[in-house]
């Protein structure tokens, strides 16, 4: 991701970020102007659905919160939720253990929607039935409202007698908790929802965050607006307005200093800190020698150039090769150069006059994916895990909340241009995870050389902003080939393009024949020490978007 390239944060910092995911007495947490009073809860229970329900909520203008199922019910009512999503998860209600939620949560009165294994939960929670009947239901399926359209059910009214939903299930309920009504069912669900309008608790098998559910959003809106009673108030206005304020509040004195690598994140939180603290602010842009092409170039230009803002711009090329020398584990290079941007920082604070408050533009996603919430972790992200465990700042993040979209959002309201705003996102260690294995100067030269063509060749097709990320990759393994009647031994570029909405999922970009051919073409011709080019076609999962 392009967000700052400080790797950085307090130890009690990401535990206050946990929101539940730490099993305890008590979650202390202190809320901030960033997050507002009114707030929805996605009991997440260990699937990437958990974070697409939570963006599709934001999507209707109310805040959402990721919570662990681990949370107890005290934990989960602390904010006081408007209403309570339960998420759809891998496991069967009859797994050994089997993710549960504190069944007091039902008797809480706050309204609540479960989702596939988050609907099965609560049936059987609420004394229905779960069974494995050996006929579930993967994909596209057809849906049938009981009773047809003109049935009064609350989530459902105004739907077709059938229409399509997305389905993901094995186990299905065979029998509604006492009390509930049926309101749909499917070929192979025959409970495919159910509600208590009295106790205001719903639950659907299928999944309405996918974007295959026949206005899947509608249901959701349904149960936020009508049922739980949320005003629509998560906007990119009421955003700045909580940022600014937070960051005023938490840095009501001193110098603050913002890292920024020339991508998104980093740049709009600069640009959003700056309207906040003014002359107090200092940016720097740490030259890790890890960069792209002219990157340094470019945050001068646009910063410094464009909105005045005080910039320090560090050289440390050198410190960053030699601390990478002989690594070669991908959590040892992020943890490694993490570290040692922290020093960088701390040396510019001292020489500027003990700057105290280091902003940064860590991600939501960085913080799932990081273990900081329940999911799993699946790799150290520059600005949460990849941290050491003392440092001399006071950490603020103001985007800590917001998906990627949402932060483009806000910098499209703070006056930035569509070319940066919607500018593909960068990894904060740079172009040393985009070589798999040692990092040195003739691999970096060989991959920024590879990179640019890939960058430059995908916009001129066009494509540029159709795609959620298109890079070069160097594996640190040499190939055979023949050039000029010569054989060759060689690196290979491989070509990564992928399409996502938020980082979460992501589905390999079905390139143009003739735009692979270019650009197999150009790198092996234009780039010394590279005789083949590949094209990565996996998604996101089984893989990930970056290859470390």
């Amino acid at each position: 991701m392009p967000s700052a390239l400080v790797w950085a944060t307090e130890q009690s910092a990401r535990a206050a970020i946990c929101r539940g995911a730490e099993v305890g007495d008590e979650v202390n947490r202190e809320m901030t102007a960033m997050e507002p009073a009114q707030r929805v809860v996605v009991v997440d229970f260990g699937a990437q659905y958990a974070q697409l329900i939570a963006r599709r909520v934001r999507e209707a203008h109310v805040f959402s919160e990721i919570l662990s199922h681990t949370a107890t019910a005290q934990q989960v009512l602390a904010s006081e939720p408007m209403g309570i999503i339960l998420s759809g998860g891998p496991k069967s209600v009859y797994a050994d253990p089997a993710p549960s939620v504190d069944p007091a949560i039902y008797e809480s009165g706050v309204p609540i929607l479960g989702i596939c294994y988050g609907a099965q939960l609560l049936a059987a929670q609420l004394g229905g039935e779960v069974a494995r009947t050996g006929r579930g239901e993967y994909g596209r399926t057809p849906l049938t409202i009981s009773g047809g359209a003109e049935a009064g059910s609350v989530l459902l009214r105004g739907r077709p007698g059938v229409s399509e939903v997305w389905m993901s299930h094995a186990d299905s309920v065979v029998r509604a908790p006492e009390g509930f009504t049926v309101t749909a069912s499917s070929p192979d669900a025959a409970v495919a929802a159910f509600e208590d309008p009295e106790r205001r608790i719903f639950g659907v098998q299928f999944h309405p965050e996918v974007a295959h559910t026949y206005r899947g959003q509608e249901i959701l809106e349904r149960f936020l607006w009508d049922v739980c009673g949320c005003a629509q108030t998560w906007t990119s206005a009421s955003i700045i307005e909580g940022a600014i304020k937070d960051l005023r509040e938490r840095a009501p004195a001193g110098r603050v200093i913002c890292a920024v690598s020339g991508g998104v994140d980093s740049t709009v939180a600069a640009v959003l800190a700056h309207e906040a603290v003014r002359e107090r602010l200092t940016c720097v842009f740490v030259d890790t020698g890890l960069m792209r092409e002219r990157e340094g170039e470019r945050v001068e230009e646009l910063l410094e150039g464009k909105f005045s803002v005080d910039l320090v711009h560090v050289k440390a090329a050198d410190r960053f090769l030699v601390a990478l020398e002989g690594v070669i584990d991908p959590e040892e290079k992020r943890k490694t150069i993490g570290e040692l941007f922290i020093r960088v920082f701390e040396d510019v604070a001292r020489d500027i006059g003990e700057a105290r408050y280091l902003v940064q533009g860590t991600l939501y996603p960085d913080v799932v994916e990081s273990g900081d919430m329940s999911a799993a972790t699946i790799k150290s992200h520059h600005n949460v895990g990849g941290l050491p465990e003392v440092m001399d700042f006071e950490i603020i993040e103001p985007f800590r909340w917001l998906f990627k979209d949402e932060v483009r959002a806000v910098g499209s309201e703070l006056g930035l241009s569509r070319e940066l705003v919607w500018r593909q996102p960068f990894p904060g260690p740079g172009l040393a995870v985009r070589i798999v294995g040692e990092v040195t100067p003739e691999r970096l030269a060989i991959l920024r050389a590879a990179d640019a063509i890939v960058i430059e060749e995908v916009k001129a097709a066009g494509l540029y902003h159709e795609l959620w990320q298109s890079f070069a990759v160097l594996p640190a393994v040499r190939t055979v080939g023949v050039m000029g009647d010569d054989r060759t031994y060689a690196y290979p570029i491989v070509v990564r393009a992928v399409t996502s909405d938020d980082a979460m999922t992501a589905d390999w970009a079905r390139l143009p024949y003739d735009l692979v051919e270019k650009l197999a073409n150009r790198i092996i011709n234009e780039v010394p020490g590279v005789n083949r080019v590949a094209l990565d076609v996996t998604s996101k999962p089984p893989g990930t978007i970056e290859w470390e």
